[in-house]
């Protein structure tokens, strides 16, 4: 009886993430265990490369979107557990902002890092962690024995064995010559990256410098006679102050004294400056996925128009990463469950999709030697009563 009184004044058990104690002394230090630099990665293409930026939002706010749906089985759940645990993984995000980090970590680092914060072995909140600060441990027999999250020197250890439910879920994209960690999209497109920043810079450069190539005053004096220093300095201030920037653009070059204007660099048409940027900005666009078209890069008519290119987007990038997701959740979530759980893109509520769905259903409706039952399953659904009839003309009863 004394106990049960005392229980009564115990505090509550809180949840909340490990790392949690570790972010609030973070420094000007990070940790980069991984097989690439993600930091300088993330600093040249997402945070300085137009078309990376866009391609990675693209991708993550469209995957972020979708709708995930719970079955049981065959059977659609909607007030299953896991269902409201997407929906608000935890107290500081909503389902979007949580799976567009994680979509995003995988585009940047080829991996994502999910924490799972469980009271009584019931996940109740998830966490994305940083990739840059993750360390994989393998074990004795090579697979990941535990993980190490690192901020300004202080680590806390995950021990993927130490209970029924592994506290890491490790999200990886396919990676030929690593065993443990993935391969991001952005690392296949660094050099079209390069390219394209560097075409930025020296357009940048071009329009500081008056919008001319380069080149170099040459004296013509009389024979043997040189610049004196007085002369030459004043000569470079004039340039510097009256004639380079953009404010002084087209202002026309006053020579005296022997002096003309050699050009000694080819201008941006004998470069093919333009196309070059284009060709680096496609590069990077195959290489996450994007059609160029929706990325506004002129010159590529691959897509008859603009809603087929969304279409092929949302097939061919779109769903396969968030499904890819949506069945590792279920994969490490699932067994706290029981039973048989799949989680699934609702394809149905992709706009960008109607077409193909309207096409299924018009399919379905003239197959008269299938099933109601067998025809529901086709169109994703499950089956009902009396459904094992040939039913002419109706698709789903």
């Amino acid at each position: 009886m004394l106990e049960r009184f005392k229980s009564l004044f115990r505090a509550p058990e809180a949840k909340a993430s490990r790392v949690g104690r570790l972010l609030a002394f973070e420094g000007g230090g990070r940790a980069r265990w991984t097989p690439r630099d993600y930091a300088a990665l993330a600093r040249e293409g997402y945070l300085a490369n137009a078309i990376v930026h866009r391609a990675v939002r693209l991708i993550a706010e469209n995957a972020a979107a979708c709708t995930f749906v719970v079955y049981d089985g065959a059977a659609e759940r909607e007030g299953h557990p896991l269902a409201a645990l997407f929906a608000r993984p935890n107290p500081r995000q909503d389902g979007a902002g949580f799976f567009e980090a994680v979509y995003a970590h995988l585009m940047l680092s080829g991996n994502a890092y999910v924490e799972a914060v469980a009271i009584d072995g019931v996940v109740r909140e998830l966490y994305a962690l940083r990739p840059d600060r993750m360390r994989v441990v393998p074990g004795p027999d090579g697979w990941a024995e535990s993980y190490e999250y690192s901020v300004s020197g202080r680590s806390v250890r995950f021990d993927q064995t130490a209970g029924a439910l592994p506290p890491i879920l490790h999200l990886a994209m396919f990676h030929p010559l690593d065993d443990h960690y993935g391969f991001a999209p952005i690392e296949a497109a660094a050099i079209a990256v390069d390219t394209h920043n560097a075409a930025a810079a020296w357009n940048k450069a071009l329009l500081d410098n008056a919008a001319r190539p380069s080149g170099a005053l040459v004296y013509s004096g009389p024979e043997g006679a040189v610049l004196s220093d007085a002369q030459f300095e004043r000569l470079k201030h004039e340039l510097t102050e009256t004639y380079q920037g953009a404010v002084n653009a087209g202002r026309p070059l006053l020579l005296e004294g022997g002096l003309d204007w050699k050009a000694m660099s080819l201008s941006p048409k004998d470069m093919d400056f333009l196309e070059a940027k284009h060709t680096a900005a496609r590069e990077i666009a195959l290489a996450f996925g994007v059609p160029p078209m929706l990325l506004g890069i002129p010159g590529d008519n691959t897509y008859a128009n603009y809603q087929e290119a969304n279409r092929v987007f949302f097939r061919q990038t779109v769903l396969p990463l968030a499904n890819r997701v949506g069945t590792a959740l279920a994969q490490w979530l699932g067994p706290q469950s029981g039973g048989e759980v799949r989680v699934a893109v609702d394809a149905d509520r992709i706009d960008a999709l109607a077409g193909d769905r309207a096409a299924l259903w018009d399919r379905l409706i003239r197959a008269d030697f299938l099933t109601l039952d067998e025809k529901r399953e086709a169109a994703g659904y499950g089956p009902v009563a009396g459904g094992d009839a040939f039913r002419p003309g109706d698709a789903d009863g």
